[in-house]
C-alpha cells in the first residue's frame, strides 16, 4: 500500500502472509478437497483401512472417517473446519462422518468451475443454499416411515458393513438393536446407557449382550466368595486404608508396651473400616482408590467381596446401575447409600478376572460385551459397535430410512437437475453442480470395490429413470456391478444420516467460498513451519 509521496505504509506486521481472492479461495479449497481425498478409499463396504502411527508409536487401524480426521494433524485452517464437519456428523448420527466429508470436498471442487467462470461466490453460496433445501425435502418424500425390528437390524447391518467386524455383522446387528431397545424411553434412545466393555480373546463372534455391568477388575483377596446373590453394593471415591498425614511426622517410642500398643491401634482403625462397611449390611465393596491389605483380610474373613483401583466412569455406572451412592468416608456409609443387584459373579476371561453386576435396580443398565483376536481388532469392533448403536437409535427416534449404496444420492441429482432449470438465472448452474457433487457417493463407492465408475453412474440413473415407484430404492450392487433395489437387499440407512451430510457439507463449502482474503501472521521462531501463505498443505 503507497501514500501520496509513493512512500510504502505498512499495515501488517513484518512477516505476514496474504493470499486474496481467487488465489485464495483456490487455496482454501485444495486444502478441503485434500481432507475429503484423504478419507475417499475408506468409503462403503469395499472401503480401504488406514493405519495411523502418532508420534508415540500406538497404532490406530481404521476405515471410521472421524477416527482418521481425528488422528491426523491437520494444519490448514480450511481443512481443519471441513475436519469439524465429520465431528459434526458423527455427533449428531455416528454414521456418514466420511460420506459428509466426501460430499463437502467434492462440492467445493465443482465450484471452482463456476469461480474461474466469474461466477461471484455469493451466487454460487445462493445456490447451494438452495439446492441443498431441495435435496432435503426431496430425501423427506423419498424417505420410508418405520420402527419395524426387521428395518431395525438391517440398519445395524448396513452400519456395520465394511468394518473390520468379519461375517458377524448380522449376529452383531441383533445385540444393538437389543440393547437399544432395552433403554429406549418414549420414544427416545439415551444410548449413554449402553456401556461397551472390550477384552481381548475369543472371536468377535463371542461379544454377548449382559443385562448389567461389566468391570475388568480382579477381586482384591483369593478368599473372598467368587459369587454373592442379593448384592448389597457400597461404593467408595475413597481408599480404605489409614490415612496419611500431609506433612512429614517423626513418632518416638521408647517403651515396647508403647509400640505394641501403636500397632494394634493401626489394626483397629483397619477393623473399624470393615465394621463400618458391614454394619451398613454391605457384602459388596467397590473402591476407587487402594484397599490396604488388612482390610482385604478383614472383608474375606467378612464373606465381603471386595474390588479396588476402578475407573471413576465405572463407579459412576455401577451407582447409577444400582441406585447406590457413592461415599466418600467408610464411616459415614448407611444403608440407605447402598446399591443393589441380584448376582455379583467373579469370571475368567483370558486369563484375568471380571466382575458381572446382573439383574441391576436400573434395567437399563446394559452392557455390550466385545471380544476380538488382538487389540487392533477389538478397537475396531468397538468403534463399529458405537456407530451402530447411534444408528440404531435415530432410526428409533425418527421411524424413517432410505435405501443405502448411492440410491438417494442418484435420486437426487436427477430431482435436483430439474428443478435448477425451474430456478433460472446464475443460481441455477450453482444449483447443477450441487446435483453433479451427489454423484461423488455412488462413484466412490464403485471405484473402492474395482468397478468402473462412469459405467455404474449411467446404470443408477437409467435404474432410476425406469422402475417407477421403487426407481427412488436403487443402488449399486458391488458384487455384481448391477443397479438393484436395495431396499429389498436390505441396504437402509436412517434418514437423519443423509439430511445431516448434506446440510453440513453444504454449511462448510459456503463458509469456504465466502472467504477471499487469507491474512496469516507469522508464526514463532520454534514453531514448525508450514507451507506459506496458508497453501493447500494438510499434514
Amino acid at each position: 500500500m503507497y501514500g501520496n509521496g509513493n512512500q510504502p505504509v505498512i499495515v501488517l506486521k513484518e512477516g505476514t502472509e496474504r493470499s486474496k481472492d481467487k488465489e485464495a479461495q483456490f487455496n482454501n479449497i485444495a486444502a478441503a478437497k485434500a481432507v475429503g481425498d484423504a478419507v475417499r478409499s475408506t468409503l462403503g463396504p469395499k472401503g480401504m483401512d488406514k493405519m495411523l502411527v502418532n508420534t508415540i508409536g500406538d497404532v490406530v487401524i481404521t476405515n471410521d472417517g472421524v477416527t482418521i480426521l481425528k488422528e491426523i494433524d491437520v494444519q490448514h485452517p480450511a481443512a481443519k473446519m471441513v475436519v469439524e464437519v465429520a465431528k459434526t456428523q458423527d455427533t449428531e448420527c455416528g454414521d456418514g462422518t466420511t460420506s459428509s466429508v466426501v460430499i463437502a470436498g467434492e462440492l467445493l471442487k465443482q465450484s471452482e468451475e463456476l469461480i474461474n467462470a466469474n461466477v461471484h461466490p455469493t451466487v454460487i453460496t445462493n445456490g447451494y443454499r438452495m439446492a441443498a433445501e431441495k435435496a432435503i425435502e426431496v430425501l423427506e418424500s423419498i424417505a420410508v416411515d418405520t420402527k419395524d425390528d426387521a428395518i431395525l437390524k438391517k440398519v445395524a447391518a448396513t452400519a456395520l458393513t465394511g468394518k473390520s467386524v468379519g461375517d458377524q455383522e448380522d449376529a452383531l446387528a441383533e445385540i444393538v438393536v437389543a440393547a437399544c431397545k432395552s433403554v429406549e424411553e418414549n420414544g427416545k434412545v439415551d444410548t449413554k446407557n449402553i456401556r461397551i466393555q472390550k477384552k481381548v480373546g475369543g472371536v468377535i463372534g463371542d461379544t454377548e449382550l449382559v443385562q448389567g455391568v461389566i468391570i475388568d477388575k480382579e477381586k482384591v483377596h483369593s478368599r473372598m466368595p467368587d459369587h454373592v446373590d442379593n448384592a448389597k453394593i457400597a461404593l467408595f471415591s475413597c481408599a480404605l486404608e489409614v490415612k496419611k498425614t500431609e506433612f512429614d511426622a517423626q513418632i518416638q517410642i521408647t517403651d515396647p508396651a508403647a509400640m505394641a500398643s501403636f500397632l494394634n491401634q493401626e489394626e483397629e482403625s483397619m477393623k473399624a473400616i470393615v465394621e463400618s462397611i458391614k454394619a451398613a449390611g454391605a457384602n459388596v465393596v467397590f473402591s476407587q482408590k487402594g484397599v490396604d491389605e488388612l482390610v482385604q483380610h478383614y472383608l474375606a474373613k467378612n464373606g465381603i467381596l471386595g474390588y479396588r483401583r476402578l475407573k471413576q466412569s465405572d463407579l459412576v455406572a455401577i451407582a447409577k446401575a444400582t441406585g447406590g451412592n457413592i461415599v466418600g468416608n467408610p464411616a459415614e456409609l448407611t444403608a440407605d447409600d447402598l446399591g443393589t443387584a441380584d448376582a455379583i459373579d467373579e469370571k475368567v476371561v483370558g486369563e484375568d478376572g471380571m466382575a458381572f453386576i446382573t439383574g441391576c435396580k436400573n434395567p437399563k443398565a446394559i452392557t455390550i460385551f466385545a471380544r476380538g483376536g488382538t487389540e487392533h481388532v477389538i478397537e475396531e469392533v468397538e468403534r463399529a459397535l458405537v456407530d451402530a448403536i447411534r444408528v440404531v437409535g435415530v432410526a428409533i427416534e425418527d421411524g424413517k430410512v432410505v435405501a443405502g449404496a448411492g440410491a438417494p444420492e442418484i435420486e437426487l441429482e436427477l430431482r435436483l437437475m430439474d428443478y435448477a432449470s425451474s430456478v433460472g438465472g446464475r443460481e441455477q448452474l450453482a444449483i447443477e453442480k450441487f446435483a453433479k457433487a451427489m454423484e461423488i457417493i455412488p462413484w466412490t463407492l464403485a471405484e473402492n470395490a474395482g468397478l468402473d465408475p462412469i459405467d455404474t453412474i449411467i446404470k443408477l440413473k437409467n435404474a432410476h429413470q425406469v422402475n417407477g415407484d421403487k426407481s427412488k430404492f436403487y443402488g449399486i450392487d458391488l458384487d455384481t456391478a448391477e443397479a438393484v433395489d436395495m431396499y429389498a437387499q436390505n441396504v437402509v440407512e436412517p434418514l437423519r444420516v443423509k439430511v445431516q451430510a448434506i446440510n453440513s457439507a453444504e454449511e462448510v463449502a459456503n463458509m469456504v467460498l465466502r472467504i477471499d482474503d487469507v491474512i496469516a501472521s507469522r508464526r514463532q521462531v520454534d514453531a514448525p513451519q508450514g507451507p506459506p501463505g496458508g497453501m493447500p498443505g494438510m499434514m
